[in-house]
C-alpha cells in the first residue's frame, strides 16, 4: 500500500515538475508581480493625464470640467479662436526641440514595439507624448485622450521590462499589461481593457499572457474607481429594443456606421497626405491647424477637446437631427486637421463621438419613418458608438465590451453585436484595414499577412550574416556580376537570392563605392533564423 502511495506521489510529481520548471523558467512569477506595478503606474498616469488636460483648459475656459462646449460658448470669441493656436505654438516648439521623431507617438507605435524588438518605447518619448497630448487637448485640439494614455501605459511597462531584463515574450506580455491597465483606468472598463490588449496589441489570445494582463487591468480599475468613482463614463437612461422587427434597421445602421468610419479614415489619411506635401516649418504647422480648429469651434464648440459632453447629449437624445448631421462633418474635419497638424491625441474618442452622432441621427430618421416600431434614438446612438469605433480601430470584440462597460447597456447585446460586426465587415470590404494598420503600413510594416510574412520582412541579413574573421580585411568582389547581398536587405530578399542563384553562400557587401565584402550570408543560417522566429511566434501565441 505504501509502495503504491509513493508511486502515485512520484507520478504526480513527474506530471507537475515540468510545468513548474517552465513557469519559473519563463519568469512568470516576476511577470505577475510586475503586472501589479504596471497596473498601478498606468492608473496613476491616466489620472495625471486627465488632470493635465483640465489644468491646461482652465486659463482659457475657466473650468476644469469636461463641459468644454458649454464653457466655450460663454468665453470671448477671440479666446476660442486663439487658444488652440497658442497651444499649437507650444506644441510645435516641443516637437521641434524635444521629440526625437518630431512627432507624438501613438497606439501604432505600441503595436510596432510589440512586433519589432528594435523599436523601443522610451520614457522620454512616452512622457513627452503624454504631456504634448494633454496640452493639445487642454487647449482645444479635437482628438481623443485614450490613445495617449495607452502609449503612456505601454511606455511605463517597457521601462520596467528593460530594468528587469525579462525575456522577449514576457516583455510583449507586459506591454499588453500596460495597454490593458490604461484602457481600464481611462474608461473604467477592465474587461474591455483585457480584450483590447489581446485583440489590438498582442494580436493573439495566449493563456500565458491572460493572467498578468487581467491582474494589471484589475489593479488599474480599482485605483481609477477609487479616484473617479464607480460609475460608467457615460450615465445614460435605460434603453431596450422595442421590437425584433428592428433587426433590419440595426443591420442598416451597421452599414451606415461602416460608411462613416471609412469616410473618417479617408479624411484623416487625405489630410495627412496633404499636410506632408505642404512645405511649412514644423513649428508653424500646429499654429495654423489650431487657428483652423478654433475657427470651426466658434460655430460648433462641440468639436473642441475630447468632446464627451456632446457625445453624452447624443446618448441622452438631447441633440436635434440637423446638429448631429452637422457635427459628423465638422468633427471629422476638425480631427483630421488636428492630427495632420501634429497635435497630440488619439482617435478613440472621436470615433465614439462620430458613432453617437451617426446612431442618434439614424434613430431620429427611423423614428419618423416608423414611429410605432423604432426604439429611442438614444439606443441607436449607443449602437453607433460601438459600430464606428470598432470599424476604425479594427477591434470589434473589445469595442463591443467597451460600449457595454461605458454605458452599462448589456441588455443591448444582440443589437450591438450585429451592428458592430456589419460595420467592421463593411470597412474591411471597402478599406481593407483599420486606421492603426494604415499607420503601420505607411511605415512599411505589414502585420496582417501572418507571422511568416512579418518575419521575412523584418529580419535583416545583418541578423544572421557571418562577419569577416578577426584580422581579415574587406575585399572587393571578384566581378560586378557576382550575386551579393547587403547587410540591410530583408530576409525575403536573401531567401529569393539563394534560390535564384543556387548558391548556398553569398557575399555581403557594403554600400560604399566600390562595394567591399564585409561578411558572408549562408542559406542554412537564414533558414534557421526563419524557423526559430516562426517557432517562437507560434509558441508565444498558443502557450
Amino acid at each position: 500500500m505504501i509502495g503504491l502511495l509513493r508511486r502515485g506521489i512520484g507520478l504526480v510529481g513527474d506530471w507537475i515538475a515540468p510545468n513548474v520548471r517552465v513557469f519559473i523558467g519563463s519568469r512568470q512569477p516576476v511577470v505577475w508581480l510586475t503586472a501589479i506595478v504596471v497596473g498601478v503606474a498606468a492608473a496613476v498616469g491616466a489620472i495625471l493625464f486627465r488632470l493635465g488636460i483640465a489644468v491646461f483648459q482652465l486659463p482659457w475656459l475657466g473650468t476644469m470640467s469636461e463641459h468644454v462646449a458649454t464653457a466655450a460658448r460663454a468665453a470671448p470669441w477671440w479666446m476660442v479662436l486663439l487658444a488652440p493656436a497658442a497651444g499649437g505654438l507650444i506644441v510645435g516648439l516641443l516637437l521641434q526641440y524635444f521629440m526625437p521623431g518630431k512627432r507624438v507617438e501613438v497606439v501604432a507605435d505600441v503595436i510596432e514595439a510589440r512586433a519589432l524588438p528594435s523599436h523601443q518605447l522610451t520614457m522620454r518619448v512616452g512622457l513627452g507624448s503624454a504631456f504634448i497630448s494633454a496640452l493639445s487637448l487642454g487647449t482645444g485640439a479635437s482628438a481623443g485622450r485614450e490613445g495617449p494614455v495607452v502609449h503612456l501605459g505601454a511606455s511605463l511597462a517597457a521601462a520596467l521590462t528593460r530594468l528587469l531584463s525579462l525575456p522577449m515574450a514576457a516583455r510583449r506580455t507586459l506591454l499588453g499589461c500596460g495597454v490593458a491597465a490604461a484602457i481600464s483606468a481611462s474608461f473604467n472598463a477592465p474587461i474591455a481593457g483585457v480584450l483590447f490588449a489581446h485583440e489590438v496589441i498582442l494580436g493573439h489570445f495566449a493563456p500565458t499572457a491572460f493572467v498578468p494582463i487581467v491582474i494589471a487591468s484589475t489593479v488599474a480599475a480599482v485605483i481609477s474607481r477609487t479616484w473617479f468613482g464607480d460609475f460608467p463614463a457615460f450615465v445614460v437612461p435605460h434603453y431596450q429594443v422595442t421590437s425584433y422587427w428592428e433587426v433590419p434597421a440595426f443591420a442598416l445602421l451597421g452599414l451606415t456606421c461602416g460608411l462613416v468610419a471609412i469616410l473618417f479614415q479617408f479624411g484623416l489619411i487625405g489630410t495627412d497626405w496633404l499636410a506632408r506635401r505642404t512645405p511649412m516649418p514644423l513649428i508653424l504647422r500646429p499654429v495654423l491647424g489650431g487657428l483652423a480648429v478654433g475657427a470651426i469651434g466658434l460655430a460648433f464648440p462641440e468639436i473642441l477637446g475630447v468632446g464627451y459632453e456632446a457625445t453624452d447629449l447624443a446618448l441622452r437624445h438631447q441633440l436635434p437631427l440637423t446638429i448631429m448631421l452637422s457635427l459628423i462633418v465638422v468633427k471629422t474635419a476638425a480631427t483630421a486637421i488636428t492630427l495632420a497638424s501634429r497635435f497630440g491625441g488619439g482617435i478613440f474618442s472621436p470615433s465614439l463621438y462620430l458613432g453617437a452622432m451617426t446612431g442618434g441621427a439614424f434613430g431620429l430618421i427611423a423614428a419618423s419613418a416608423f414611429p410605432d416600431m423604432a426604439s429611442s434614438h438614444g439606443l441607436y446612438a449607443i449602437l453607433g458608438m460601438g459600430a464606428v469605433a470598432g470599424a476604425v480601430l479594427g477591434a470589434p470584440i473589445s469595442t463591443t465590451l467597451i460600449v457595454f462597460e461605458l454605458t452599462g447597456g448589456y441588455a443591448l447585446s444582440i443589437a450591438l453585436l450585429l451592428t458592430v460586426s456589419i460595420a467592421n465587415g463593411f470597412n474591411r470590404a471597402i478599406h481593407g484595414r483599420s486606421y492603426f494598420q494604415w499607420q503601420l503600413e505607411s511605415r512599411g510594416l505589414f502585420l496582417t499577412e501572418g507571422a511568416h510574412r512579418r518575419i521575412v520582412r523584418n529580419v535583416r541579413v545583418s541578423d544572421f550574416m557571418r562577419p569577416l574573421a578577426s584580422g581579415e580585411m574587406p575585399q572587393q568582389i571578384e566581378s560586378e556580376e557576382t550575386p551579393t547581398l547587403k547587410a540591410d536587405d530583408i530576409l525575403e530578399v536573401a531567401l529569393r537570392r539563394f534560390d535564384e542563384t543556387g548558391n548556398p553562400h553569398l557575399p555581403v557587401v557594403s554600400r560604399t563605392e566600390p562595394p567591399m565584402v564585409i561578411g558572408w550570408a549562408h542559406q542554412i543560417d537564414a533558414l534557421e533564423r526563419f524557423s526559430k522566429e516562426l517557432v517562437e511566434a507560434n509558441v508565444e501565441e498558443h502557450r
